[in-house]
């Protein structure tokens, strides 16, 4: 019982013992990290309050370097001032100076002003006396000697203008004439296209004169069928071996005289004879017409028309003017239109088919009331042709303003087809009654003595009264005389209209 207790106390002590001993230590143990983290903040407030000298030290000598840049940046400053200060002191001075050679100038001027009004008014002076000399001389008031003196030089003016406007239009005409040739003379010379001098066959040859009264049959009736079926004409007169056929249609006038010779040559002439024959010429006409019409349109390169106006353009096959074929005509004035749109920089499409187009009308013009220009531009317009087409067809005959440069290509090349030699003919009676409207144009005007119509009508000249009509108005009167030719007549090619004014002194000596 002893030894049990006596252990129990033992080990309750030395259980006292352990705690006492773990907690002496534990505390040793807390005391020791106090020390090393007391060590490691003063460490680092050793090092903080471093860091902050060194952050002082820089901030000084950085305030420092600020300050002496300040100091020279101010110095400089002042010294620009300064530099600036005297710059505009020397220019004060020097505007002081100019302000006194200015004043002293001005004093000068007012002198010689005051010397000039002097002098001034001695002139006037001197002027008004003589001025009442010369009226007391020539016995004329001022109004009527400045109208006098007026006169005199309006006439000296206008002799001087007409000079002027001789020399500038000599100059022009020059330069466009030159510039002219040599566009003209170019396209001619790329399109070299063959002279058209055909004309449309209206005289059928017989083998003998007996064939008449065949062709004229018992009563007359096979010449009454061919001219019924035909619609046309046939004179039978005293011409020896020959029979005409007239009609205003060239196409049936041209199926008329293939289906008479087809007859002469066979011999057969009965009316079902005459029906079949004519119906067989109309049958190849009409493949003419279609074909030439395609071949105009290939060889102008136009594409893209209606029917209608390429059956139209091959009817030009039959159709002649002054002798000159018309589809030829066409042909040949769209290459020369094209030629020369592609050398002024035109719409080449555009002036080609103009061209080619412009003397549409003349296929149908002797059945249809108006000229050949509206109506070839009203069909055009009805089959989808464009506008600046439609006006080069009417403007190349002045119906409409021309309105682009293509229109004016197109007379161009319309008047260099028609006018260059061998292209037309033109009959006696219309040759005569176009040199005798040249005349009576010219004479219309006042002032002419005299006019004659020269070159087979290409020019006119025109003599003048030169009491009536001086040398300004001289040239007037040749653009207005060209321009009522222009108006009022129709003529192959251009007129020249030349007025003469001839001035005559006399003097005797005795």
């Amino acid at each position: 019982m002893n030894g049990w207790l006596v252990t129990t106390i033992l080990t309750v002590l030395g259980i006292a013992g352990g705690f006492a001993l773990g907690f002496f230590f534990q505390r040793y143990i807390v005391q020791q990290r106090i020390k090393n983290q007391q060590e490691q903040a003063a460490n680092r407030l050793e090092e903080a309050e471093k860091e902050a000298s060194e952050l002082i030290l820089s901030a000084k000598d950085e305030a420092l370097t600020i300050r002496n840049a300040a100091e020279k940046e101010l110095e400089r400053r002042r010294n620009s001032l300064r530099r600036e200060e005297e710059r505009l002191q020397r220019r004060r001075e020097k505007i002081d100076q100019l302000q006194e050679r200015l004043e002293q100038r001005q004093q000068s001027l007012n002198k010689q002003q005051s010397a000039l009004d002097r002098q001034r008014n001695q002139v006037d002076q001197l002027l008004q006396e003589q001025k009442e000399t010369l009226e007391r001389i020539a016995q004329l008031s001022p109004e009527e000697a400045k109208q006098e003196l007026l006169k005199a030089v309006e006439e000296e003016t206008r002799q001087d203008m007409a000079r002027v406007i001789r020399e500038v239009e000599a100059e022009v005409k020059e330069e466009a004439d030159e510039r002219a040739r040599e566009i003209i003379t170019y396209a001619i010379q790329r399109m070299a296209g063959e002279q058209v001098a055909e004309l449309t066959v209206s005289t059928v040859p017989l083998s003998s004169d007996d064939m008449k009264g065949r062709i004229i049959g018992r009563g007359g009736r096979n010449i009454r069928v061919f001219e019924k079926t035909a619609g046309v004409d046939v004179v039978v007169d005293d011409t020896p071996e020959a029979v005409t056929i007239s009609c205003f249609d060239p196409v049936r006038r041209e199926i008329a005289r293939r289906a008479m010779e087809r007859l002469v040559i066979d011999g057969r002439i009965h009316p079902a004879r005459i029906e079949q024959v004519i119906e067989k010429s109309h049958q190849e006409v009409e493949q003419i017409i279609r074909e030439e019409g395609e071949r105009a349109v290939y060889e102008a390169g136009v594409h893209g028309l209606h029917p209608k106006i390429v059956r139209l353009l091959g009817q030009l096959k039959f159709r002649t003017s002054y002798g000159q074929n018309q589809h030829a005509h066409a042909i040949e004035a769209a290459k020369l239109a094209t030629l020369l749109a592609e050398e002024l920089g035109a719409n080449v499409q555009v002036a080609r088919m103009g061209a080619l187009l412009h003397d549409i009308g003349k296929a149908v013009d002797f059945e249809t009331e108006g000229t050949h220009a509206s109506i070839g531009a009203e069909i055009c317009r009805r089959h989808g042709v464009s506008e600046p087409v439609v006006n080069c067809i009417l403007a190349h005959h002045h119906e409409q303003e021309q309105k682009t440069l293509e229109a004016v290509i197109v007379e161009v090349a319309d008047a260099i087809s028609g006018a260059r030699p061998g292209a037309r003919r033109e009959s006696l009676e219309l040759y005569l009654k176009r040199i005798q409207a040249l005349e009576e144009i010219a004479r219309s005007f006042d002032g002419v003595e005299e006019s004659y119509a020269i070159q087979a009508g290409r020019e006119i000249r025109i003599i003048v009264k030169p009491n009536q009509i001086d040398d300004l108005a001289t040239i007037r009167l040749s653009k207005d005389i060209a321009s009522k030719i222009e108006e009022g007549m129709e003529y192959p090619g251009q007129i020249k209209v030349t007025v003469i004014r001839e001035v005559r002194a006399e003097g005797v000596a005795k």
